[in-house]
């Protein structure tokens, strides 16, 4: 679909020209071309103004794009994804794409077509869901995209789409529906790209996990007549290197906030609380593809979280992975219990290192909205690292407080810890109760649960998930490696 030339002769192309433009920088073969369109289009040079030129005097193209660069002293990556989002939007078969005119976003070349070819690549994603009526094929419409670059991008181009198929195939998964993507099936996922990747695995029955002691896992799985399963994909190249970092997502395929049951207009969407597990398995997917020098795990908890007569109820107290006790004051407060097992077995797989991915609570929504992710740490330099990948990403992310809210964790008449001490700043209570069980390892909880999913279509792509914080784990990955 991607392809790179280094020069082409635009007279005689055949394809549609894709051709950045300023008012004081529009390339000279076009000058004429944009003298006339000057006088019927006052918005031409505005930023992200696309406008279509069908072609004559000597052109041989289908059509030329003029997209509008604006005059900013600065742009950011969200501004390469709006001209991007807007090129898709105009490209009929196929095109050809002038680097050198898009040069005002950015003078780094290869950094360009990677972040174009992703954009496209995440814009063009559509969930073909379970409709009998098919719609169009977006694959065979879009045809190739061909960069004309001065320098060889072909390897910027393949990252570019090792992050966007890694993103929508995240998206995939948090878009099945809960029938569709049950604990089993999660796990059948895992494994298959395990073995695409050559990646180390072991996936973990119900007696195997209770074999593994994790009581606060299993008491979550009690009303589902579906048997959870543990996930662990081991990915090793830097054999030297002792650090290991550990991703755990949540893995509730289906939360109905259990005898704590959530209100009926919450009820609907609760499929995506799995969407920190499909992060995670994005992210381990991308970084095994670009063959990056890293040692990474991925854990996943899975299960349901339902009602029957064997369901845990408020008052309960269950028994952790770490032989921690655990009050249940609210089982929609699920996720957290879940997470503290797989965290205490990535600990003891020999994880030094410890980001953990989850639609944890509707409170990091009051506190945040839909567009920003919830961070929280025990150790600054690490979530700075993090911080910077997200920054180049395009990826927003808001670091919350954790210890002033531990002591509340601690109450409990009981048992050591509770799981739902209040409302009020939940999102930290959440996060809280993961750091008193990842102890002093570095660790990094993301709450995803505002910007895993969209109400609507959005910038880079249509309504539904949205593979939230795949690029930015990997970015991470990729910037410690520049280190070695």
């Amino acid at each position: 679909m991607f392809t790179w030339k280094k020069e082409i002769d635009v007279y005689r192309e055949t394809a549609t020209l894709v051709v950045g433009i300023q008012e004081q920088n529009v390339p000279s073969p076009f000058l004429p071309i944009v003298d006339k369109l000057k006088e019927k289009k006052d918005q031409l040079f505005d930023f992200a103004t696309v406008t279509e030129w069908l072609p004559i005097d000597g052109f041989q193209c289908r059509a030329v794009l003029f997209v509008g660069l604006g005059n900013k002293e600065k742009y950011t990556i969200k501004d390469l994804q709006t001209i991007c989002s807007k090129i898709y939007k105009g490209l009929k078969d196929d095109s050809v794409i002038l680097v050198d005119t898009f040069y005002p976003l950015s003078q780094d070349t290869a950094w360009l077509v990677e972040k174009m070819t992703e954009t496209i690549g995440l814009v063009r994603y559509t969930f073909r869901g379970y409709k009998t009526k098919k719609t169009e094929d977006l694959e065979k419409t879009l045809g190739t995209v061909t960069f004309v670059a001065p320098e060889d991008v072909s390897a910027a181009i393949e990252s570019g789409v090792i992050l966007a198929e890694a993103t929508n195939h995240t998206r995939d998964l948090v878009n099945e529906p809960r029938n569709k993507m049950t604990p089993l099936t999660l796990a059948d996922y895992a494994r298959d790209l395990a073995l695409q990747l050559g990646l180390e695995f072991k996936i973990f029955d119900k007696k195997e996990i209770e074999a593994l002691g994790m009581g606060a896992f299993l008491a979550v799985n009690q009303g589902s007549s579906i048997e959870p399963r543990l996930i662990h994909l081991k990915y090793r190249n830097r054999p030297s290197d002792p650090q290991v970092t550990a991703l755990i997502g949540k893995g509730v395929t289906y939360d109905t906030g259990g005898y704590s049951l959530k209100p009926r207009t919450s009820m609907a969407g609760m499929k995506t609380d799995m969407a920190g597990a499909a992060a995670v398995l994005g992210a381990i997917e991308a970084i095994a593809k670009k063959k990056l020098p890293v040692n990474v795990d991925v854990v996943i908890a899975a299960t349901e979280n339902l009602i029957s007569s064997e369901a845990i109820v408020p008052d309960d107290v269950v028994v952790s992975m770490s032989g921690k006790t655990i009050e249940i004051l609210n089982t929609d407060a699920e996720g957290r219990l879940t997470l503290v097992d797989a965290i205490t077995y990535a600990k003891k797989n020999g994880a030094t290192r410890l980001i953990d991915v989850a639609t944890l609570t509707g409170g990091v929504i009051t506190a945040l909205g839909l567009d920003i992710t919830g961070g929280f740490t025990n150790n600054q330099d690490f979530y700075k690292a993090f911080e910077e990948a997200a920054k180049q990403s395009g990826e927003d992310i808001w670091q919350l407080p954790v210890d002033p809210f531990r002591e509340a964790c601690r109450k409990s008449d009981v048992a050591d810890y509770n799981n739902s001490p209040g409302r009020e700043g939940h999102a930290s209570f959440g996060a809280a109760m993961l750091a008193e069980f990842a102890e002093d390892t570095p660790w990094i909880h993301l709450d995803i649960a505002g910007t895993s999913g969209k109400r609507s279509d959005y910038l880079l792509g249509p309504a539904g998930a949205t593979g939230v914080m795949v690029r930015t784990l990997v970015k991470l990955f990729e910037l410690e490696s520049q280190l070695f």
